[in-house]
């Protein structure tokens, strides 16, 4: 089997709930190393709910996941949320150590450098983010995807990861999330705008009760 038919996360009549109120119900889906798959649907399909299932976070109650072939997460996904868990009195450098350090990476100095600069936040490493801008602060959360590969953690799980970035950000992250699923990678994300990177399409629309 080839790296790009290697299953990674499997959905298989899959219902998205939120509380005891379905939303979606039968949603499938096969993820396969190399693939970016763009999931859209109407305001109130469940996207973020979704996402926040396969990541652990929320209860799958009817339906099944498969992980890459194990009903188990074997190794933890990525995932990236409005929710952006970055503490105002760290500075940025202490953040970013900090949401590297749950996925076991512990970063080196050269390491932050690269991954602010990356980030375009070079010169902020001992800055308090709680002076940072939203999109500043933004970046932070994206700027751990340049040190993750997928050995690390093979699926990433991104809400709306556009959000708040400018036109040259947005062409270095779909760079990246090109790089990352050639690398073997998976990619199931969000977006209000469109996803040029991407190869595939889930649409929760298809599966509303």
């Amino acid at each position: 089997m080839s790296v790009l038919d290697t299953p990674v996360l499997t959905l298989d009549e899959l219902t998205v709930q939120r509380g005891e109120i379905p939303l979606c119900e039968g949603v499938t889906l096969h993820l396969s190393a190399g693939s970016i798959c763009h999931l859209i649907g109407a305001n109130g399909t469940g996207k973020t709910t979704l996402l926040m299932q396969l990541a652990g976070l929320l209860p799958v109650l009817t339906g099944e996941v498969s992980y890459q072939g194990q009903s188990s997460l074997p190794i933890q996904p990525l995932y990236v949320s409005h929710q952006l868990g970055i503490h105002p009195n760290l500075t940025v450098a202490q953040n970013l150590t900090f949401l590297l350090n749950l996925y076991g990476i512990t970063p080196s100095t050269t390491d932050i450098d690269d991954a602010l600069t990356w980030v375009g936040l070079q010169g902020f490493e001992t800055i308090s983010s709680s002076h940072l801008s939203a999109g500043q602060t933004r970046r932070i959360t994206l700027a751990r995807l340049y040190l993750l590969t997928p050995d690390v953690t093979p699926l990433w799980l991104l809400d709306e990861p556009f959000t708040a970035l400018d036109v040259d950000m947005v062409a270095r992250m779909e760079a990246l999330l090109c790089d990352f699923a050639h690398a073997g990678g998976s990619i199931l994300m969000t977006s209000h705008q469109a996803v040029g990177v991407a190869n595939q399409m889930l649409d929760l629309s298809d599966y509303m009760v």
